[in-house]
């Protein structure tokens, strides 16, 4: 696996993480 795959990856996973975690907010915010 070169650098380039391994950031693109982690970019990926970042991403889908900070997606997951705002719809943890909403669904707090909204009770």
């Amino acid at each position: 696996m070169g650098m380039y795959e391994v950031l693109m990856v982690l970019f990926a996973f970042g991403t889908f993480l900070l997606a997951l975690l705002a719809l943890v907010m909403k669904m707090i915010n909204r009770k």
